[in-house]
Protein backbone atom coordinates (compact mmCIF):
# COMPACT_ATOMS: atom_id res chain seq x y z
CA UNK A 1 0.00 0.00 0.00
CA UNK A 2 2.67 2.34 0.80
CA UNK A 3 4.85 1.49 -1.83
CA UNK A 4 1.88 2.18 -4.67
CA UNK A 5 1.53 5.94 -2.73
CA UNK A 6 5.17 6.90 -3.16
CA UNK A 7 5.60 5.41 -6.81
CA UNK A 8 3.49 7.80 -8.34
CA UNK A 9 4.24 10.90 -6.24
CA UNK A 10 7.98 10.35 -6.75
CA UNK A 11 7.31 10.61 -10.14
CA UNK A 12 5.44 13.38 -10.46
CA UNK A 13 7.56 15.71 -8.53
CA UNK A 14 11.00 14.26 -9.46
CA UNK A 15 10.42 12.92 -13.08
CA UNK A 16 10.98 16.77 -14.69
CA UNK A 17 13.79 17.12 -12.60
CA UNK A 18 15.44 13.67 -13.35
CA UNK A 19 15.18 15.44 -17.13
CA UNK A 20 16.32 18.48 -16.50
CA UNK A 21 19.22 16.94 -14.77
CA UNK A 22 20.32 14.70 -17.83
CA UNK A 23 19.68 17.01 -20.50
CA UNK A 24 21.74 19.51 -18.84
CA UNK A 25 24.86 17.19 -18.51
CA UNK A 26 24.60 15.79 -22.08
CA UNK A 27 25.24 19.53 -22.64
CA UNK A 28 28.81 19.20 -21.37
CA UNK A 29 29.69 16.75 -23.82
CA UNK A 30 31.46 17.49 -26.88
CA UNK A 31 28.96 16.86 -29.58
CA UNK A 32 26.57 19.38 -28.37
CA UNK A 33 27.48 22.69 -29.51
CA UNK A 34 26.09 25.49 -27.85
CA UNK A 35 23.33 26.88 -30.07
CA UNK A 36 22.15 22.80 -30.06
CA UNK A 37 22.30 23.06 -26.04
CA UNK A 38 19.89 26.52 -26.65
CA UNK A 39 17.54 24.70 -28.43
CA UNK A 40 17.20 21.98 -25.78
CA UNK A 41 16.58 24.47 -23.11
CA UNK A 42 14.23 26.31 -24.93
CA UNK A 43 12.39 22.72 -26.16
CA UNK A 44 12.71 21.84 -22.11
CA UNK A 45 11.13 24.99 -21.37
CA UNK A 46 8.33 24.96 -23.70
CA UNK A 47 7.49 20.85 -22.42
CA UNK A 48 7.97 20.30 -18.43
CA UNK A 49 9.31 23.80 -17.79
CA UNK A 50 11.99 24.57 -15.12
CA UNK A 51 12.09 23.34 -12.51
CA UNK A 52 14.60 25.24 -10.49
CA UNK A 53 13.57 28.18 -11.96
CA UNK A 54 14.39 29.81 -8.55
CA UNK A 55 17.92 28.81 -9.25
CA UNK A 56 18.54 28.87 -12.66
CA UNK A 57 18.65 32.67 -13.10
CA UNK A 58 21.66 32.99 -10.63
CA UNK A 59 23.74 29.90 -11.84
CA UNK A 60 23.44 30.94 -15.28
CA UNK A 61 25.00 35.08 -14.35
CA UNK A 62 27.91 33.36 -12.49
CA UNK A 63 28.21 30.62 -15.22
CA UNK A 64 28.01 32.94 -17.89
CA UNK A 65 31.18 35.17 -15.89
CA UNK A 66 33.18 32.12 -15.33
CA UNK A 67 33.05 31.27 -19.34
CA UNK A 68 34.29 34.99 -20.41
CA UNK A 69 36.92 34.73 -17.95
CA UNK A 70 37.75 30.98 -19.16
CA UNK A 71 38.01 32.58 -22.72
CA UNK A 72 40.19 35.25 -21.61
CA UNK A 73 42.99 32.75 -21.24
CA UNK A 74 42.80 32.06 -25.29
CA UNK A 75 43.56 35.70 -25.72
CA UNK A 76 46.02 37.81 -26.59
CA UNK A 77 46.36 41.17 -25.07
CA UNK A 78 48.05 43.25 -28.65
CA UNK A 79 45.64 41.44 -30.50
CA UNK A 80 42.49 42.72 -27.80
CA UNK A 81 43.86 46.01 -27.71
CA UNK A 82 43.87 46.34 -31.70
CA UNK A 83 40.08 44.32 -31.32
CA UNK A 84 39.22 47.52 -29.04
CA UNK A 85 40.77 50.21 -30.43
CA UNK A 86 39.07 49.50 -33.93
CA UNK A 87 35.63 48.44 -32.06
CA UNK A 88 35.62 51.56 -30.53
CA UNK A 89 33.82 54.13 -33.02
CA UNK A 90 31.51 51.48 -33.85
CA UNK A 91 30.68 51.12 -29.81
CA UNK A 92 30.04 54.96 -29.45
CA UNK A 93 27.39 55.42 -32.46
CA UNK A 94 25.66 52.23 -32.18
CA UNK A 95 25.35 53.07 -28.36
CA UNK A 96 23.85 56.81 -29.04
CA UNK A 97 21.88 55.78 -31.44
CA UNK A 98 20.05 52.83 -30.21
CA UNK A 99 19.64 54.81 -26.87
CA UNK A 100 17.80 57.60 -28.71
CA UNK A 101 15.89 55.43 -31.09
CA UNK A 102 14.67 53.61 -27.94
CA UNK A 103 13.24 56.54 -26.33
CA UNK A 104 11.68 57.60 -29.32
CA UNK A 105 10.00 54.53 -30.02
CA UNK A 106 8.98 54.09 -26.48
CA UNK A 107 7.11 57.35 -26.40
CA UNK A 108 5.94 56.61 -29.99
CA UNK A 109 4.43 53.10 -28.62
CA UNK A 110 3.41 54.35 -25.38
CA UNK A 111 5.54 51.74 -23.95
CA UNK A 112 5.78 52.62 -19.42
CA UNK A 113 9.63 54.46 -19.78
CA UNK A 114 11.16 52.73 -17.61
CA UNK A 115 10.40 49.17 -19.65
CA UNK A 116 11.60 51.21 -22.75
CA UNK A 117 14.64 52.28 -21.18
CA UNK A 118 15.96 48.48 -20.08
CA UNK A 119 15.38 47.52 -23.31
CA UNK A 120 17.19 50.06 -25.11
CA UNK A 121 19.64 49.96 -22.82
CA UNK A 122 19.91 45.53 -23.27
CA UNK A 123 19.92 46.58 -26.60
CA UNK A 124 22.81 49.14 -26.83
CA UNK A 125 25.22 47.94 -24.28
CA UNK A 126 25.22 44.00 -23.27
CA UNK A 127 21.68 42.45 -22.70
CA UNK A 128 20.56 40.91 -19.68
CA UNK A 129 23.79 42.08 -17.40
CA UNK A 130 22.91 45.79 -18.66
CA UNK A 131 19.52 45.21 -17.86
CA UNK A 132 20.47 43.69 -14.04
CA UNK A 133 23.06 46.95 -13.53
CA UNK A 134 20.47 49.41 -14.65
CA UNK A 135 17.23 48.21 -13.27
CA UNK A 136 18.44 49.46 -9.66
CA UNK A 137 19.01 52.38 -10.62
CA UNK A 138 15.58 53.50 -12.23
CA UNK A 139 14.15 51.76 -9.45
CA UNK A 140 12.51 49.02 -12.13
CA UNK A 141 9.64 46.78 -10.82
CA UNK A 142 9.38 42.93 -11.18
CA UNK A 143 7.49 43.14 -14.34
CA UNK A 144 9.35 45.79 -15.83
CA UNK A 145 12.15 43.57 -15.31
CA UNK A 146 11.03 40.13 -16.53
CA UNK A 147 9.53 42.04 -19.64
CA UNK A 148 12.52 43.71 -20.83
CA UNK A 149 14.73 40.20 -20.11
CA UNK A 150 12.44 38.35 -21.98
CA UNK A 151 12.86 40.41 -25.37
CA UNK A 152 16.22 40.27 -24.92
CA UNK A 153 16.73 36.84 -24.19
CA UNK A 154 13.76 35.78 -27.12
CA UNK A 155 16.02 37.69 -29.63
CA UNK A 156 19.45 36.01 -28.15
CA UNK A 157 18.30 32.87 -29.26
CA UNK A 158 16.78 33.74 -32.75
CA UNK A 159 20.82 35.55 -33.40
CA UNK A 160 22.68 32.75 -32.16
CA UNK A 161 20.98 31.14 -35.34
CA UNK A 162 20.45 33.92 -37.71
CA UNK A 163 24.06 35.59 -37.52
CA UNK A 164 26.63 32.51 -38.83
CA UNK A 165 24.15 32.28 -41.59
CA UNK A 166 23.69 36.02 -42.56
CA UNK A 167 27.74 36.44 -42.16
CA UNK A 168 28.29 33.09 -44.36
CA UNK A 169 25.87 34.90 -47.22
CA UNK A 170 27.98 38.08 -47.22
CA UNK A 171 30.98 36.14 -46.82
CA UNK A 172 32.08 37.94 -43.78
CA UNK A 173 35.69 38.14 -42.89
CA UNK A 174 36.79 36.52 -39.34
CA UNK A 175 37.05 40.23 -38.10
CA UNK A 176 33.65 41.37 -39.76
CA UNK A 177 31.84 39.02 -38.12
CA UNK A 178 33.55 39.15 -35.20
CA UNK A 179 33.22 42.84 -35.15
CA UNK A 180 29.15 42.64 -36.33
CA UNK A 181 28.69 40.33 -33.96
CA UNK A 182 29.78 42.01 -30.95
CA UNK A 183 27.33 45.16 -31.67
CA UNK A 184 24.86 43.64 -33.26
CA UNK A 185 23.69 40.61 -30.81
CA UNK A 186 22.45 41.48 -27.14
CA UNK A 187 23.87 39.06 -24.58
CA UNK A 188 27.51 38.23 -24.30
CA UNK A 189 26.29 34.55 -24.45
CA UNK A 190 24.93 34.32 -27.85
CA UNK A 191 27.69 36.76 -28.80
CA UNK A 192 30.38 34.37 -27.88
CA UNK A 193 28.34 31.31 -29.09
CA UNK A 194 27.94 33.02 -32.43
CA UNK A 195 31.17 33.90 -32.99
CA UNK A 196 32.53 31.08 -31.65
CA UNK A 197 30.47 28.85 -34.92
CA UNK A 198 32.13 31.25 -36.91
CA UNK A 199 35.85 30.75 -35.85
CA UNK A 200 38.40 31.39 -33.62
CA UNK A 201 39.56 34.80 -35.09
CA UNK A 202 36.09 35.67 -34.45
CA UNK A 203 35.58 34.84 -31.59
CA UNK A 204 38.51 36.71 -30.10
CA UNK A 205 37.66 39.58 -31.21
CA UNK A 206 33.72 39.74 -30.54
CA UNK A 207 34.40 38.76 -26.96
CA UNK A 208 37.14 41.54 -26.66
CA UNK A 209 34.71 44.25 -28.38
CA UNK A 210 31.85 42.76 -26.72
CA UNK A 211 33.31 43.30 -22.78
CA UNK A 212 34.48 46.81 -23.96
CA UNK A 213 31.37 47.34 -25.15
CA UNK A 214 30.38 46.20 -21.05
CA UNK A 215 32.04 49.09 -19.62
CA UNK A 216 29.81 51.59 -21.45
CA UNK A 217 26.81 50.30 -18.42
CA UNK A 218 29.08 52.81 -16.12
CA UNK A 219 28.45 56.02 -18.10
CA UNK A 220 25.06 55.09 -19.14
CA UNK A 221 24.03 54.03 -15.43
CA UNK A 222 25.43 58.08 -15.10
CA UNK A 223 23.14 59.37 -17.56
CA UNK A 224 20.20 57.38 -16.53
CA UNK A 225 20.50 58.79 -13.05
CA UNK A 226 20.14 61.95 -14.19
CA UNK A 227 17.37 61.60 -16.83
CA UNK A 228 15.32 59.69 -13.85
CA UNK A 229 16.70 61.54 -11.10
CA UNK A 230 17.13 58.61 -8.77
CA UNK A 231 20.25 59.71 -6.87
CA UNK A 232 20.00 57.29 -4.52
CA UNK A 233 20.18 54.36 -7.02
CA UNK A 234 22.74 51.80 -6.99
CA UNK A 235 25.23 51.09 -10.02
CA UNK A 236 26.58 47.31 -10.51
CA UNK A 237 29.99 47.15 -12.11
CA UNK A 238 30.54 44.32 -14.29
CA UNK A 239 33.42 42.63 -12.29
CA UNK A 240 34.57 40.19 -13.97
CA UNK A 241 35.79 41.83 -16.81
CA UNK A 242 38.83 42.83 -14.96
CA UNK A 243 39.63 39.45 -14.27
CA UNK A 244 39.12 38.98 -18.17
CA UNK A 245 41.88 41.25 -18.86
CA UNK A 246 44.08 39.92 -15.72
CA UNK A 247 43.44 36.34 -17.38
CA UNK A 248 44.54 38.25 -20.82
CA UNK A 249 47.17 38.97 -19.43
CA UNK A 250 48.37 36.11 -17.89
CA UNK A 251 48.21 33.72 -20.99
CA UNK A 252 50.36 36.95 -23.06
CA UNK A 253 53.43 37.22 -20.87
CA UNK A 254 53.25 33.92 -18.09
CA UNK A 255 54.97 30.48 -19.76
CA UNK A 256 53.40 28.36 -16.92
CA UNK A 257 49.68 29.95 -17.96
CA UNK A 258 49.87 29.34 -21.20
CA UNK A 259 50.54 25.58 -20.76
CA UNK A 260 47.11 25.24 -19.17
CA UNK A 261 45.23 27.41 -21.30
CA UNK A 262 43.98 25.14 -23.65
CA UNK A 263 42.10 23.26 -21.21
CA UNK A 264 40.93 26.46 -19.41
CA UNK A 265 39.50 27.26 -22.63
CA UNK A 266 38.04 24.48 -23.56
CA UNK A 267 36.27 24.09 -19.82
CA UNK A 268 34.69 27.78 -20.71
CA UNK A 269 33.43 26.53 -24.25
CA UNK A 270 31.37 24.14 -22.38
CA UNK A 271 30.48 25.70 -19.69
CA UNK A 272 29.22 27.78 -22.25
CA UNK A 273 26.88 24.98 -23.89
CA UNK A 274 25.43 25.11 -20.27
CA UNK A 275 24.77 28.53 -19.74
CA UNK A 276 23.10 28.86 -23.25
CA UNK A 277 21.46 25.52 -22.04
CA UNK A 278 19.93 27.10 -18.79
CA UNK A 279 19.17 30.61 -20.68
CA UNK A 280 16.62 28.66 -22.66
CA UNK A 281 14.86 26.50 -20.01
CA UNK A 282 13.77 30.25 -18.75
CA UNK A 283 11.82 31.22 -22.08
CA UNK A 284 8.87 29.54 -20.79
CA UNK A 285 6.08 29.91 -22.23
CA UNK A 286 4.41 31.95 -19.58
CA UNK A 287 7.63 34.01 -19.42
CA UNK A 288 6.69 34.66 -23.35
CA UNK A 289 2.85 35.90 -22.69
CA UNK A 290 3.88 38.28 -20.30
CA UNK A 291 5.76 40.27 -22.57
CA UNK A 292 2.96 41.86 -24.56
CA UNK A 293 3.26 43.01 -28.20
CA UNK A 294 4.59 46.85 -28.02
CA UNK A 295 7.85 46.23 -25.86
CA UNK A 296 8.50 43.05 -28.05
CA UNK A 297 8.35 45.44 -31.62
CA UNK A 298 10.39 48.10 -29.59
CA UNK A 299 13.21 45.05 -28.86
CA UNK A 300 12.54 43.67 -32.44
CA UNK A 301 13.20 47.31 -34.29
CA UNK A 302 15.84 48.29 -32.07
CA UNK A 303 17.60 45.03 -33.33
CA UNK A 304 16.51 45.53 -36.80
CA UNK A 305 18.01 48.82 -36.66
CA UNK A 306 21.32 48.35 -34.85
CA UNK A 307 22.09 45.07 -37.09
CA UNK A 308 21.41 46.45 -40.17
CA UNK A 309 23.23 49.80 -39.20
CA UNK A 310 26.60 48.22 -38.25
CA UNK A 311 26.61 45.34 -40.72
CA UNK A 312 26.36 48.76 -43.71
CA UNK A 313 28.91 50.42 -41.69
CA UNK A 314 31.27 47.40 -41.44
CA UNK A 315 30.92 46.49 -45.08
CA UNK A 316 31.55 50.23 -46.40
CA UNK A 317 34.70 50.41 -44.63
CA UNK A 318 35.61 46.95 -46.03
Amino acid sequence: MQQEKIGPTWLNSNFPKVIFITVAAATLLPVVTPPVALLLGIALAQTIGNPFAAITPRITHWLLQLSVVGLGFGMNVYSALKAGSEGFVFTIASITGTLLFGALLGKLLKIDRKTSHLISCGTAICGGSAIAAISPVIKAGEKQISVALGIIFLLNAAALFIFPVVGHMLNLSQQQFGLWSAIAIHDTSSVVGAANKYGEEALQIATTVKLSRALWIIPVAFITTLLFKNGAGKIKIPWFIAIFIAAMLLNTWVPVVQQVSPFLVKSAKTGLSLTLFLIGVNLTRQALQGIGWKPLLQGVLLWVMISTGALAAILCLG
